[in-house]
């Protein structure tokens, strides 16, 4: 892996971590596309590393309240201020675990074919845009009961296939119980941080072992790109989606999966 590869692969990661169009699809994809080498899984762990320093930042005077609330209620057995939230992501994060532990190896091999990320970016990319027009959108995140936190953890499960994205799916299930859209995305960007840091020390446990070379100025300069570049488009993506709406990525979803289909049918792939 070269320079230019390491600064394409963490900007890839960054900006697509937190869009509903799947990082996972892209870093797949984009090496075999190009012909490049596989990145290898110590550099997937970097990247996604600073994808989660990047939510950290950007929540950071959320996050402290968040923890310490969540652990009060805990002790007093009743809700104290940002507890209710805290639960939400807790029990949002079991369906995760659970679904990973049983579906990891078909994650890493049958589910990581091309067909099968181009036909979940098109499939996923139509319930998003289903989820987005159906009813009406006026909920937030402080809302999200138990109930509605256990579908949304379901929903998250299926982001173990590539394609789906992560956080499509949990902002498609938002959209779907009435969550306003920026509301489905910051519950989705909290998510994201047990799920990131779920999968990532996952990576670093199959690491243990490896005693291969590891070329520490092209994973820190992945790392960096990845970081900025999902601070930025966290704070993009908030900013604009209330005026923009899902239509955009659920049509570069389309396209992107019709490209998929068009470069694989009848390849053997």
């Amino acid at each position: 892996m070269d320079t230019l590869q390491a600064i394409w692969l963490g900007l890839i990661q960054g900006v697509t971590e937190f869009l509903p169009i799947s990082s996972s699809a892209h870093l797949i994809l984009l090496p075999r596309l190009l012909g490049w080498p596989d990145q290898g899984l110590a550099f997937d762990v970097a990247v996604h590393v600073g994808t989660l320093l990047a939510v950290l930042w950007h929540f950071r005077d959320r996050l402290r309240p968040l923890f310490v609330d969540t652990l009060k209620s805990l002790v007093r057995r009743r809700p104290v201020g940002e507890s209710p939230l805290g639960w939400a992501i807790v029990i949002a994060t079991l369906p995760l675990v659970a679904g990973a532990l049983i579906l990891a190896d078909a994650a890493e091999t049958v589910l990581r074919g091309p067909l099968v990320i181009a036909w979940a970016t098109i499939g996923f990319g139509l319930l998003l845009g289903w989820a987005a027009r159906r009813g009406r959108h006026h909920r937030d995140e402080h809302s999200i009961g138990l109930g509605a936190a256990l579908i949304i953890g379901a929903a998250q499960v299926l982001a173990i296939i590539p394609g789906t994205s992560r956080s499509g799916i949990t902002m498609t299930a938002g959209l779907w119980l009435g969550l306003a859209p920026a509301a489905a995305a910051r519950f989705s960007f909290l998510l994201s941080i047990p799920a990131i840091a779920l999968a990532g020390g996952w990576k670093g446990l199959q690491l243990l072992g490896n005693h291969g070379a590891v070329d520490w100025p092209l994973f820190v300069l992945g790392t960096g790109v990845a970081g900025v570049s999902a601070y930025v488009c966290i704070r993009a993506f908030l900013a604009l989606i209330e005026r923009i709406g899902m239509l955009p990525f659920v049509i570069y979803r389309l396209l992107l999966g019709g490209v998929l289909l068009w470069l694989f049918w009848g390849a053997g792939a």
